[in-house]
């Protein structure tokens, strides 16, 4: 499948709510978002990561793998829809992402401020090999893989900052 012209709001919409797999790939919606999807996809995650952030690690790892697994025919399905390779709107690859971070952060919102700022840093800018995976890799495996990376980089920077911190701060 080839980057061909945006496709029409008309035909987004329709692909977008026509059924679960359109309506899970956009985020239930925040990939209609006019301006920054992206932006608008990784708020939704923080707010769907909320009820994980009472579960253990591994629960919620089985989650987030489950909806990594999901994602993947989820959009390749909305880009065929679509006719287009990793559509802006698409935004399920931006909340599995952050719900990886997050899992990784305290429940505190300054550090999901942090985890929200850091990840969509390094989802936009998209350092080396998150660009490559981004240019080289297409379907939904190649939606969801790149926005995972962009979070590991996020929990690069914030999982050195958390140990410093626990070691100046008292119990």
């Amino acid at each position: 499948m080839n980057r061909p012209t945006r496709p029409s709001r008309e035909r987004v919409a329709s692909v977008a709510f026509s059924g679960p797999v359109g309506f899970l790939a956009f985020g239930l919606g925040a990939g209609m978002s006019p301006k920054a999807p992206g932006t608008a996809g990784t708020v939704a995650g923080l707010v769907l990561g909320l009820p994980l952030a009472g579960l253990a690690l591994e629960w919620q790892l089985a989650i987030i793998t489950a909806a990594f697994a999901a994602g993947v025919p989820i959009c390749t399905r909305t880009s065929l829809a679509l006719g287009v390779d990793d559509f802006g709107g698409i935004v399920i690859d931006e909340i599995v992402a952050l719900w990886l971070v997050l899992a990784f952060v305290p429940f505190h919102w300054a550090w999901w401020l942090a985890a929200f700022a850091l990840f969509r840093f390094f989802d936009i800018v998209k350092p080396w090999p998150v660009s490559w995976l981004d240019r080289r890799m297409h379907g939904g495996l190649g939606i969801m893989i790149d926005d995972v990376v962009a979070g590991l980089y996020a929990l690069l920077v914030l999982l050195p900052v958390q140990w410093l911190l626990e070691g100046f701060v008292a119990p």
